[in-house]
């Protein structure tokens, strides 16, 4: 039943055909079967969300039609859910209550969907992988050896397992397509502000989170973004869509073979199904990359735990402690340079994309690697830094564009890789539209990835 898209249960559930508290029932039997050897989640109670579920099979006895009818759904540990533990996977936040739900999850109840639990992430989300002290390792289902990403690791890896057909995460820098790149599923960074994001925690890295709808394919997105953001009507320009293609957004950076490879298989598919594409890039100044705006967020975490750390490090992720104190450590210049360069992010993407509709790149630079490492110990033949596998994302939240991940391509072994599409600042519709595009293109051109490798 969870290997179903979202709308064919949600078309199911309002014709009558199957009741939510059934497809409640099959999701938490696969959970209870196979989360054990993954650990997706943070907070699990199963006689909620049957609650839950019975509550929609109500409202569909006295006639209601919901777009998200019975559709579980998983959210992410950093977003308010009334009734539930919501930590930020950090023991700070143990027993903490949200006092009640975020404007999003109360647009998802209002859609019919069922909270099937809350999905793991890295401590305040600021990790590129998801281990905490209090949660544990969460695994990819696609090689439980391996890191399924992060800080949205527990969503992504819980629509990649069947668990559910729909997550909600956060993307602050990429959040919430990383981990689907190396899920083999789809996660859309939408564009500032679109989505609703509170009432909720506060964010070590100011203005640039945004609410995230993960799912197995893009229609499932686009509909959950539709209950997200509300319904509206996608621009369509009078031309053909003019798409850059820059592998690795015009940055100087390595990139496995895999990857080069899979973006070069995307090319060639795309352009043989009519798409045009022309070789564009951004032009980034010297020393402006995603390693320049990371002291605003070590800043903001010192500021929001700074004292905390120093009076009980315990409590606290190590990785995490390490950016607090590198944090309490940085001058106001410093501070001031990270801000310098975000602007200067901002203005050269978005100067970029009045030139055109669409821009195409990799999600990554490479694939998942171990649970026990921060990062790939090399990226391209080349010893990596432990933030280098995050290249290509955090621009666009610095810019506050729309981007997605859609699954493209494999390694020798198997593992997903994902493409990344960018578009204007509210473009998401348009880009969604390209996005089910090209996944139609990679379907037959055999580029997508399998749901996942694990043994049911």
């Amino acid at each position: 039943m969870t290997r179903q898209t979202a709308r064919a249960i949600a078309s199911g559930v309002n014709a009558g055909e199957v009741s939510a508290r059934v497809v409640s029932e099959t999701a938490l039997e696969r959970v209870q079967r196979l989360n054990p050897g993954l650990n997706v989640f943070a907070h699990l109670d199963p006689a909620m969300t049957l609650a839950e579920a019975d509550a929609v099979d109500a409202r569909h006895a006295a006639g209601e039609d919901m777009p998200l009818a019975g559709v579980p759904v998983v959210i992410k540990d950093n977003i308010w859910v009334a009734g539930r533990p919501i930590t930020q996977g950090s023991r700070l936040f143990a027993d903490f209550m949200p006092p009640r739900d975020a404007e999003a999850v109360i647009r998802l109840r209002a859609a019919g969907a069922v909270i099937l639990g809350i999905g793991t992430c890295s401590e305040f989300a600021c990790k590129g992988l998801t281990n905490t002290p209090l949660h544990g390792i969460t695994r990819n289902p696609c090689d439980p050896a391996l890191t399924p990403g992060g800080s949205s690791g527990g969503p992504a890896a819980a629509v990649a397992a069947g668990f559910a057909p729909l997550a909600l995460g956060t993307d602050a820098g990429g959040s919430s397509r990383r981990p689907p790149a190396h899920t083999g599923t789809v996660g859309l960074k939408p564009s500032q502000d679109v989505v609703p994001y509170g009432p909720g925690f506060a964010e070590p890295f100011w203005n640039i989170s945004v609410l995230s709808p993960i799912a197995g394919d893009v229609v499932d997105v686009a509909l959950m973004f539709d209950v997200l953001s509300g319904p509206a009507e996608i621009w369509e320009p009078d031309r053909p869509l003019r798409i850059a293609f820059a592998p690795t957004l015009g940055l100087d950076v390595p990139m496995d073979g895999a990857v080069h490879a899979a973006m070069s298989a995307a090319a060639e598919a795309l352009r043989a199904d009519g798409i045009v594409m022309v070789e564009a890039a951004p032009v980034w100044p010297e020393g402006i990359n995603p390693g320049a705006l990371m002291p605003m967020q070590w800043a903001g975490l010192a500021d929001l735990y700074g004292d905390r750390w120093t009076a009980t490090p315990d409590l606290f992720d190590p990785d995490l402690g390490a950016q607090i104190t590198a944090g309490l450590g940085l001058s106001g210049v410093d501070v001031a340079r990270a801000l310098e360069a975000a602007q200067v992010t901002r203005d050269v993407l978005r100067s970029f994309m009045t030139r055109f509709d669409l821009i195409v790149s990799a999600t990554t630079p490479c694939a998942a690697w171990p649970v026990d490492r921060l990062g790939p110990a090399s990226i391209g033949g080349a010893p990596a830094a432990p933030r280098d596998h995050a290249a290509f994302t955090s621009q666009f939240n610095h810019a506050g564009l729309p981007a997605l991940s859609l699954p493209c391509g494999r390694t020798a072994e198997g593992l997903p890789l994902g493409l990344q599409i960018g578009a204007g600042f509210g473009g998401d519709r348009q880009l969604l539209k390209a996005a089910a595009l090209f996944e139609r293109c990679f379907k037959r051109a055999c580029l997508a990835p399998v749901p996942n490798a694990m043994n049911e």
